[in-house]
């Protein structure tokens, strides 16, 4: 069927509602080729796109296609197939969350969904508590508010694994693209086939992020939070509310759930944009700090005010601090050896640290699945307390093990207990961290992202892919000297085949690159290490010059 057939099939649906009708109607060549060139591909991610009709769409038709294909999935791989559901507060995420349980329901499976709005962890934590087969969380995380997402999770707490999405896309292909009717989701609430999860749940995970305190502080901190109109401010709050210590100003503008983000475009705390205004209300107000998490609540940023400015501190900077500080604050013992995990573009300071304190240090592939995978590992060891604490570069943090996928409530309770630590020395967060710099070196980071929109932009990045996989010889630099190439896709690396490429240069430089699995870019992240933070950064602006001479 080629894309006027499929358009045409969409347009004579009469399962078709009035939203998507007049998306349809209002498409010209160019959007209608976009929306309809393939099916939105399902992944360990699961789905994410831009809202809209068609197939390489977010909408109720790809949400019930993908739902029947994990069903037919979870009736082959289980013998009492269950799902636990949650959502976030984007546009639609209520109405795919329930569309979501009603077909799942309608084939007879188990279905257990939050009455409202839930983070990503308390979503992960849920499948543990519950022994569901599966996990589902409607969400795109940090994306803009076109977006929207279909995230898949294992009996395991973690994202699913490669071999399970790809059969569950195997499922999702025999499906056809328009169901015939959509089901009754009050129908099977009322037949006890979907049930509620309860406050016992929700209990229940405040009682695992609060045991994972590990040096409790009763020194008063003062800090502005912002939820970004997100799904954490319920949870963050509660746990702040019960350390006692904490006066929190929340930033009104983005306090309550609003999927469409209206001063904040992009509800992503990695960038200075979407902490602007908790930053002039930490200034206002003269707090000790801010922070903000993302709508899923699962990846957390935040600054620490210096007089009338505050300084943003990267997720690299504090995924180091959190682990000297658990470090520093934790019983670790020789043998077995304590486990701290982290992704392979997360920053080498790590290494340093765990040298130190005696701390086994993991590396694994992007995605903090892979770091939920390592607690799955020390579980079936018979040793999961061996897990310390696992963070990426992308803000993501976790120190417990009862959630398995980055969590920013977790987070937040040890961004506290820190820096109220630290401020009964008379230090902040920044002055630790520069001692740490002192006593380790100068660690640089910094991300480059390139991005291709559409069936161009995807060839595209497979182009500069296939170039970069070039004999090593043949890639030209300006200024550097490219001395070794891993190529995890084709190289014998002890981690799951995937399509990154580490390159090593001279002066303890690198840079890494591989396609988003989530966005239509191509990411580069880059690493040099210094006597200073100059020299460091100098070091990366000759490094971006030739990374974006091979990207570009």
């Amino acid at each position: 069927m080629d894309i006027n057939e499929k358009y045409a099939a969409w347009l004579a649906c009469p399962a078709m509602d009035r939203e998507l009708l007049d998306d349809l109607r209002s498409m010209d060549e160019e959007t209608k080729n976009d929306c309809f060139y393939r099916n939105l591909a399902f992944g360990t991610g699961g789905l994410r796109g831009v809202l809209g009709a068609g197939t390489n769409r977010m909408n109720l038709f790809t949400v019930m296609k993908a739902t029947r294909g994990l069903g037919r999935y979870l009736q082959e791989t289980s013998d009492a197939p269950s799902c636990a559901i949650s959502c976030d507060s984007r546009i639609h995420s209520r109405d795919f969350a329930e569309l979501t349980a009603a077909v799942l329901a309608s084939m007879g499976i188990r279905v257990f969904l939050y009455p409202k709005l839930q983070p990503t962890p308390m979503l992960s934590f849920a499948v543990r508590h519950l022994h569901t087969a599966a996990g589902v969380m409607i969400t795109a995380s940090h994306n803009p508010a076109k977006f929207n997402g279909y995230k898949v999770y294992g009996p395991d707490g973690c994202q699913i694994t490669l071999e399970a999405a790809n059969r569950i896309q195997e499922c999702i292909d025999g499906e056809p693209d328009l169901a015939g009717s959509i089901p009754d989701y009050g129908k099977y609430l009322a037949e006890g086939v979907i049930s509620m999860i309860g406050e016992d749940t929700v209990e229940a995970y405040y009682r695992a992020v609060w045991k994972l305190r590990v040096h409790p502080s009763a020194e008063p901190l003062h800090l502005v939070y912002s939820p970004l109109n997100g799904s954490g401010n319920v949870p963050v709050r509660e746990i702040m509310r019960r350390m006692g210590n904490i006066k929190v100003d929340v930033v009104a503008e983005q306090e309550l759930p609003d999927g469409h983000f209206p001063t904040c475009p992009y509800p992503n705390p990695e960038i200075r944009e979407a902490m602007a205004l908790a930053i002039a209300k930490t200034v206002e107000t003269g707090a000790d700090l801010c922070f903000a998490t993302d709508p899923d609540c699962d990846r957390m940023g935040a600054g620490v005010r210096v007089g009338n400015e505050v300084e943003l501190i990267s997720g690299n900077d504090m995924g180091v601090l959190m682990l000297d500080y658990l470090c520093r604050n934790t019983q670790l013992p020789a043998s077995p050896a304590r486990v701290a995990v982290k992704t392979i573009v997360s920053t080498e300071m790590a290494a340093a640290i765990c040298r130190k304190y005696g701390v086994e240090l993991r590396n694994v592939l992007t995605g903090f699945k892979f770091i939920g995978e390592q607690i799955g590992l020390l579980e079936k060891e018979g040793n999961p307390g061996r897990f310390l604490f696992g963070f990426e570069e992308s803000y993501g943090y976790l120190s417990g093990t009862d959630v398995r996928d980055k969590d920013a409530v977790n987070a937040a309770l040890l961004l506290c207990d820190m820096a109220s630590g630290l401020k009964a020395e008379g230090k902040t967060l920044l002055s630790r961290l520069d001692e740490l710099r002192n006593e380790f070196g100068f660690f640089a980071q910094r991300l480059l992202t390139f991005q291709y929109e559409g069936e161009n932009g995807a060839r595209r990045m497979a182009s500069i892919m296939s170039a970069l996989r070039n004999p090593l010889g043949s890639l030209r630099t300006d200024t550097l000297r490219l001395l070794s190439r891993t190529d995890y896709l084709h190289d014998e690396t002890g981690l799951p085949k995937s399509d990154v490429l580490e390159f090593v240069l001279e002066d303890d430089m690198k840079f890494v690159v591989r396609p988003s699995g989530t966005e239509p870019k191509l990411k580069a992240y880059l690493f040099a290490r210094g006597n200073s933070q100059d020299a460091a950064e100098l070091q990366l602006d000759f490094l971006e010059k030739d990374v974006r001479k091979l990207c570009e």
